[in-house]
C-alpha cells in the first residue's frame, strides 16, 4: 500500500507525543538545573555538599524520563488508533464505491470521537445517495429506451408501410405520423427540463403572476379534454399572487390537470387557489382510486407507475408529476401528494409568496 513520505497517521500522533513530552522534559530539567546551580546557591550559600545536586538525582530524573516517554508513546498509540480506526473504515468504503459497489458502507468502531462519528454519518448519507442516483440513473436509462422504443416501432411501422403501397398516403395518415412525432418531442422536452432541473440549470422568466389566473387558464385550455373525460370540474380560485415564471407554471397546472383526466376519468375534480401562511397554493384533488401510501411515495419517481394499466395506453410518459415538482423546486417551493383517508388524489403545489418588486 501506497504510504506518504511523511509516514502514517499512527506513528505521527505517537511522535508528536513523544516530542512533546522530550519539550516539558528539556523545560523541567533546565529549570532544575537552573535552580540547583544558580539560584540554590544564592538561596542557600551555607548549605552542606550533601544537600547540592548528587548522581542519585540524575539518575532519578533520567528514570522519571524513560517512564515518561513510554506512557506518551502508549497514549498516543493508543489516541492514533482511536482517530485513525474510522478513517480506515471509510476509506476502505470508499474503495468499494469507487470500484462501482454502491452498496458499501463505512462502520464506526466503538470508543470513536463524536467528530469521526458525524464523518461516518456523512460518508454513509452521500454513499446511500449514490447508490440512490446509480439506480436512478439505470432505471431512468432503461425506462427511456422504453418509452421511446414504441412510439419510434410505430413510427418505423407507418413509414415502411407507406413505402410498400400498403398505407395510401393522405392528410388523416400524415397527421398520424404528426402526433407520432410530437410523441417524441414532447418525451424529449420533458426530458429534457428534468435534466435542466437536476443541474440547477432550469431558468425561470419571473414576472408578478397570480395562481388563481394560471389555474383558471389551464382549466380553459384543457376544457375539451375535461369534457371528454367525463370530469365535472369545481373552481374555488382566491387570489394567490406572488412571483414566478409564467409559463412554467401554467405547464405545472396543466401537468396535474392531464393526471387527472388520464387516471381519474367521470370522477369530480376540485381546483382550489390561495394563500397559506407565507406560501401561495394550487391543490388540484380528484376522485380517482387515489394511491397507496407506498404510491404516494414513489408518485413524484420519473417514470413511475401505480401498475400495468397506468402506461402509454393512457397516455401518460410517466414525466408529469416530476416535472410538476421540478418545477416548484425551481421556484423555491414544493410540490406534494396529499394524504387521505377518502378515495381520490390531491397533488398540492406550495410557492413562496413574493411581493412585487417596487418600480422607480
Amino acid at each position: 500500500m501506497h504510504r506518504e513520505r511523511g509516514g502514517s497517521l499512527n506513528s505521527r500522533i505517537t511522535l508528536a507525543m513523544i516530542g512533546l513530552t522530550l519539550t516539558a522534559f528539556a523545560v523541567v530539567y533546565v529549570g532544575m538545573m537552573a535552580y540547583f546551580f544558580v539560584i540554590y546557591e544564592w538561596l542557600y550559600p551555607q548549605a552542606t555538599p550533601d544537600e547540592s545536586w548528587r548522581l542519585g538525582d540524575t539518575v532519578m530524573v533520567g528514570l522519571v524520563l524513560g517512564f515518561g516517554l513510554m506512557t506518551a508513546s502508549l497514549i498516543g498509540w493508543r489516541l492514533a488508533r482511536r482517530i485513525i480506526a474510522p478513517l480506515k473504515t471509510v476509506a476502505a468504503a470508499a474503495r468499494r464505491i469507487a470500484t462501482g459497489d454502491f452498496s458499501a458502507r463505512a462502520d464506526l468502531p466503538p470508543g470513536s470521537f463524536g467528530e469521526a462519528r458525524d464523518l461516518v454519518a456523512d460518508f454513509n448519507r452521500m454513499a446511500e445517495r449514490l447508490q440512490h442516483a446509480e439506480t436512478e440513473l439505470a432505471y431512468s436509462n432503461s425506462a427511456i429506451a422504453h418509452e421511446l422504443r414504441t412510439p419510434l416501432t410505430i413510427l418505423r411501422g407507418r413509414l415502411q408501410g407507406l413505402l410498400d403501397g400498403v398505407f395510401e398516403p393522405g392528410p388523416q395518415f400524415y397527421c398520424r405520423l404528426i402526433a407520432h412525432v410530437d410523441d417524441l418531442s414532447g418525451i424529449v422536452e420533458e426530458l429534457r427540463t428534468l435534466a435542466l432541473s437536476n443541474a440547477g440549470q432550469l431558468d425561470l422568466a419571473v414576472t408578478p403572476v397570480d395562481l388563481a389566473d394560471e389555474a383558471a387558464a389551464a382549466l380553459t385550455a384543457l376544457e375539451a379534454e375535461l369534457a371528454a373525460a367525463g370530469i365535472a370540474v369545481t373552481r374555488n380560485l382566491d387570489p394567490a399572487a406572488t412571483l414566478a415564471d409564467r409559463a412554467r407554471l401554467r405547464q405545472a397546472f396543466v401537468a396535474v390537470l392531464e393526471n387527472a383526466c388520464r387516471y381519474a376519468p367521470h370522477a369530480p375534480v376540485q381546483v382550489e387557489t390561495g394563500i397559506d401562511g407565507t406560501d401561495v397554493v394550487f391543490r388540484c384533488t380528484d376522485g380517482g382510486p387515489g394511491l397507496s401510501e407506498a404510491g404516494r411515495a414513489r408518485a413524484f419517481d420519473r417514470f413511475w407507475r401505480a401498475d400495468e394499466s397506468r402506461g402509454r395506453s393512457l397516455g401518460g410518459s410517466g414525466l408529469g408529476l416530476p416535472i410538476v415538482r421540478a418545477i416548484a423546486r425551481a421556484h423555491g417551493g414544493e410540490a406534494l401528494i396529499l394524504a387521505s383517508d377518502t378515495p381520490g388524489l390531491a397533488v398540492e403545489i406550495r410557492l413562496p409568496r413574493r411581493a412585487s418588486p417596487v418600480s422607480g
